[in-house]
């Protein structure tokens, strides 16, 4: 019977709704010898409070209480002004990196003048007709490959008759 009472008490205790006299009752229990072997789980847990209670400081209470100071936590400062300073190091460097690397990948401005107009009409045919006949060649090469592409479906078709 005992333990279904010890039971109800913990899943009260983990809800959240216990008493302090049924918290100090789950307390008595885990701290004696004979706990049930499933709840041996739970032992850890109520074990720390004791030894917290058996800690003592090293400092007299009364010396806190008579200058009215808060007990000394001892805690790790971080210089936030270094933090802020490298932080800013790292952004200003890479603003600094983005825009290097955009001025080098930017190809030059070509000034309107240049960009392929002629003055003399003989030397704008002469051009154009090399910039058709390139252009007539590679799409030669295009129909070409059409050609193959139809010849190989003819053979797939008679061979594999649909």
């Amino acid at each position: 019977m005992e333990f279904n009472k010890i039971e109800d008490l913990l899943e009260k205790y983990f809800q959240g709704e216990t008493t302090i006299a049924e918290e100090k009752e789950l307390k008595a229990y885990f701290s004696s010898p004979n706990v049930a072997q499933h709840l041996e789980q739970y032992k850890p847990l109520f074990g720390y409070f004791s030894q917290v209670k058996e800690q003592k400081s090293t400092q007299e209470p009364e010396s806190f209480a008579r200058t009215g100071e808060a007990i000394p936590l001892q805690t790790k400062k971080r210089n936030v002004a270094w933090l802020s300073i490298a932080a800013s190091a790292v952004v200003l460097l890479g603003i600094g990196t983005y825009f290097y690397t955009s001025e080098k990948n930017t190809a030059p401005v070509v000034a309107q003048s240049e960009l392929g107009t002629y003055d003399n009409p003989e030397e704008a045919l002469a051009a154009t007709q090399k910039a058709l006949a390139l252009l007539s060649n590679n799409v030669n090469v295009g129909i070409e490959s059409v050609q193959y592409i139809k010849e190989y479906e003819q053979s797939k078709n008679k061979i594999f008759k649909q």
